[in-house]
């Protein structure tokens, strides 16, 4: 197996911690659209893991494929077509 610099490391799960806080996020706002505060904390967490992903798919390779939009007020998640309808 290829030694990872400790970089990868670090850079990872940094990454894996703001995923959680996203998720976590998506989940409570599929049951309380309107939190405003709540969609901003997710769009600013949003804003602050795209260049960390970047920079780290750009050093180690390729992530994920969920997380990279902004929400409008109100959180527009819950409303159809969702992606696998289309």
């Amino acid at each position: 197996m290829k030694e990872l610099p400790p970089e990868y490391y670090q850079m990872l799960e940094e990454i894996q911690a703001l995923d959680f806080v996203i998720v976590e996020l998506t989940l409570y706002l599929d049951t309380h659209p309107d939190d405003h505060e709540a969609i901003q904390q997710y769009n600013m967490l949003i804003k602050q893991r795209k260049p960390l992903r970047k920079e780290f798919e750009k050093r180690f390779g390729s992530l994920t494929s969920f997380g990279y939009s902004y929400s409008h007020y109100p959180w527009e998640w819950k409303e159809a077509p969702w992606p696998w309808q289309v």
